[in-house]
């Protein structure tokens, strides 16, 4: 039972929790198509299995409920963006969660400017936060601009929030006290004195 359990077929087939049959079935060729052993250029044995497990679990509808059923408890499970102490203030954590997905997206942007964008299940996965926990942090990142959804219906960071993150990480530097050159005076005198 640990196994199953471990693994999130939604994930693997890149879907939704709310897909139907008929995009289950959809994507599951595309993508089995591209990672069978088969495919010379694009193959691959290991993922064309898991395709395959997570297409056997949710193309069956008395397995999927049994897998759904424990899906939502494994997911809040996974949710570490909170700690028992920011649970108690929720400004605070409402802000972790924000800033959370802006430094994703502005990394995304980095590494990838031409194709920025990073869908809802990597959100969900990279931050182990369920998707209805930020619906309310990406309409709010959305109105003030600072992220936009792609026409490829993924979520990227805007100029405006590359910005944003960049103004919070000055802040974050200008709060940091300057331990350095205190430092090197410090042992500059022990040196002067000791000799």
């Amino acid at each position: 039972m640990a196994v199953p359990d471990a693994t999130d077929h939604y994930e693997i087939l890149q879907l939704s929790p709310r897909a139907d049959q008929a995009t289950i079935q959809r994507v599951f060729r595309l993508l089995a198509k591209r990672f069978h052993p088969d495919n010379h250029e694009s193959g691959d044995a290991d993922r064309f299995k898991q395709l395959m497990e997570a297409f056997r679990v949710l193309s069956n509808p008395i397995r999927r409920a049994e897998y759904d059923a424990r899906y939502e408890e494994r997911r809040e499970a996974r949710w570490r963006v909170f700690d028992q102490t920011s649970a108690t203030n929720d400004v605070a954590a409402d802000r972790r969660l924000r800033d959370a997905v802006l430094s994703l997206l502005y990394t995304a942007r980095r590494n990838d400017p031409d194709q920025p964008g990073v869908g809802m299940l990597d959100l969900e996965r990279l931050l182990g936060c369920p998707e209805q926990h930020m619906k309310f942090h990406i309409w709010y990142l959305k109105e003030n601009s600072w992220i936009q959804r792609l026409e490829s219906g993924m979520l990227a960071i805007t100029a405006t929030g590359v910005d944003r993150v960049l103004e919070q990480e000055a802040a974050v530097e200008d709060a940091r006290p300057l331990l350095t050159p205190v430092r090197a005076t410090h042992s500059a005198a022990s040196r002067n004195g000791a000799a």
